[in-house]
């Protein structure tokens, strides 16, 4: 049976003014990655990975070229309405975390679910941080919460609302070796055992090993 790609990535470019010249960040960048599968993206600082996974996301535009995901162009639609792709299909997980200090752990993973409506939130959330291995942990703030266990509700969050596409920025990158590998363990079960895409920027070498693929971006480019 053929996996048709979820995400098709097409002579992206993005270039930005810096005085009187342009600055080209991505140039002509082309890829596929198919439903299910688990590609790392990596290259030196400055390389352009970040950028590149803004793109993926449609939270940025590029000067050219076009990002297909599931069947969408995603910059042929407007804002508003990629913004409503992003919600139902993409999750993130990034380096900071990006919990909001405010809300326990079962609060920040029940808020996309109640963002989406659901009624089922407080169940799944306490479902998913169990899953993760913070059962004993949900009425806890973020600040109370080691970095390894802060990754591990971000992953629950990303993970709640079962999106067809995963992007990691960095998801280890502010995490000890013993709690970076934790998390990596458990990014990669609930990827295959969800069947979740998983399209990860990472420096780290062995990390990018453990993923399926692997994407070498150099200077903007796309590397062999």
């Amino acid at each position: 049976m053929t996996v048709a790609p979820i995400l098709r990535v097409s002579a992206l470019t993005k270039q930005v003014a810096t005085g009187d010249t342009r600055l080209t960040i991505l140039g002509d960048v082309s890829f596929e990655v198919n439903a299910g599968e688990a590609v790392a993206i990596v290259g030196a600082s400055g390389s352009g990975k970040s950028t590149l996974l803004g793109l993926l996301a449609g939270l940025d535009t590029p000067s050219a070229g076009r990002v297909n995901l599931d069947g969408h162009d995603l910059f042929a639609l407007d804002e508003d309405r990629r913004a409503r792709l992003r919600a139902r299909m993409v999750g993130f997980v990034f380096q900071s975390f990006q919990l909001l200090g405010g809300l326990t752990a079962l609060e920040n993973v029940m808020l996309p679910l109640e963002l989406a409506g659901r009624a089922d939130a407080p169940e799944a959330a306490r479902a998913m941080l169990a899953r993760v291995g913070l059962a004993a942990r949900l009425d806890h703030y973020p600040k109370h919460l080691s970095g390894g266990e802060q990754q591990r509700v971000a992953l629950a969050r990303a993970f709640v609302v079962r999106p067809k596409l995963l992007l990691a920025d960095e998801p280890t990158g502010s995490l000890d070796a013993t709690s970076g590998a934790g998390v990596i363990e458990l990014m990669l079960g609930l990827n295959h055992d969800f069947g979740t895409t998983l399209v990860m920027v990472t420096h780290d070498e062995q990390l990018a090993m453990r993923c399926r693929r692997i994407i070498r971006l150099a200077a903007g480019h796309v590397q062999g």
